[in-house]
């Protein structure tokens, strides 16, 4: 048999199993479900809860901090449909309140979002191992956590989102702890797609690219922190090269509702994804020649938060004012490690 009719005959046996591995089940309707969303109270977050909301969804949005949250819920205005619990995805504990709160509240649980991150935003030479640990915790312990507590409500029907980022699929110059822990919290959505799949609950894992949610406000910086914010904020505010938080979050919804295992957000993510896997040499290295033209690093790993970095340039910046005040970030109190950021 010659290599074209085999490699032909090959593609056509692989899409005949998929079609038959792909079951009424894997089609998802939201209408009258119950999304718990971690890190709900602004950015993503609070995108993904709006948009919730717009398909017909009840929501329980667990955050750190009570204000935030009363302010997100005001910002939605659905009544009983939307309930709120203070929480931290760091803590077993917080995770089986918030998974306990959300039945409470609407008799059941359909939908567990993983969005709650942290992103921190700086060279090597400033971060600290510590850092890491952080990162770890939040991004990808914190779904652990919450996927463990929330299983027993899940079976038979149930669904999981894990919010990673392109940065895990691509590492980020300056981003090392983020790129770290979303390589891991990737890892973690094919593993529990796996192992949960004999359940009846399907795992849905979606790697954004840079969107328009305000976040790096409160995200920490470190090095020289007035260049370093400056460039993170402007690229997470351009157009072309960021994805509007609202149109990033009917695409994940849309992944989730179909049960896809992995997605890509956004055009850029989607470049570097394909441009990683086709000349993995190549990409490394021009992400080696990014990082040179990044700031160089400061005498002091000491983090600020990026509304402590702002400068003309930055506070002059309509876009980025403009996501900063639609998804709550503006009267943010300061760097949350359990809520959303990226």
């Amino acid at each position: 048999m010659r290599l074209p009719t085999r490699l032909l005959l090959t593609a056509a046996a692989a899409l005949a199993a998929r079609r038959a591995l792909r079951s009424p089940a894997s089609r998802y309707d939201l209408t009258g479900r119950s999304v718990l969303i971690t890190g709900g109270s602004r950015g993503l977050g609070l995108a993904l809860a709006q948009e919730c909301l717009s398909r017909g969804a009840n929501v329980t949005l667990m955050a750190r901090t009570a204000d935030d949250l009363r302010r997100a819920q005001e910002r939605l205005n659905a009544g009983p449909r939307v309930q709120t619990v203070t929480g931290d995805v760091r803590r077993d504990d917080d995770a089986a309140r918030a998974v306990q709160e959300a039945v409470r509240a609407h008799g059941r649980l359909d939908v567990l979002v993983n969005n709650a991150g942290i992103i921190q935003i700086g060279p090597e030479a400033n971060t600290t191992e510590q850092d890491y640990r952080d990162a770890l915790e939040v991004n990808t312990l914190g779904p652990l956590r919450m996927v463990r507590a929330a299983r027993p409500h899940l079976r038979g029907g149930g669904r999981v989102l894990i919010v990673s980022s392109v940065g895990g699929r691509v590492a980020i110059a300056h981003l090392g702890p983020y790129s770290v822990s979303k390589f891991a919290s990737a890892g973690l959505g094919q593993s529990l797609r796996a192992e949960l799949a004999r359940e009846g609950i399907v795992v849905s894992t979606v790697l954004p690219g840079l969107m328009r949610t305000g976040s790096p406000l409160n995200a920490p910086v470190k090095g020289q922190v007035r260049r370093e914010y400056a460039l993170i904020a402007t690229l997470a505010a351009l157009p072309v090269l960021s994805l509007d938080a609202a149109e990033a979050a009917r695409r994940i919804l849309n992944a989730l509702e179909a049960g896809r295992a992995e997605t890509m957000v956004g055009g850029p993510a989607a470049v570097m994804r394909a441009a990683q896997g086709a000349a993995p040499e190549l990409t490394a290295s021009l992400m080696a020649l990014a990082a040179r033209l990044l700031p160089g690093p400061a005498g002091s790993d000491r983090a600020v938060t990026g509304r402590d970095a702002e400068s003309p340039l930055t506070q002059g910046n309509p876009m980025k004012r403009a996501a900063e005040g639609a998804f709550n970030q503006r009267r943010a109190h300061g760097r949350q490690p359990g809520d959303r950021e990226t």
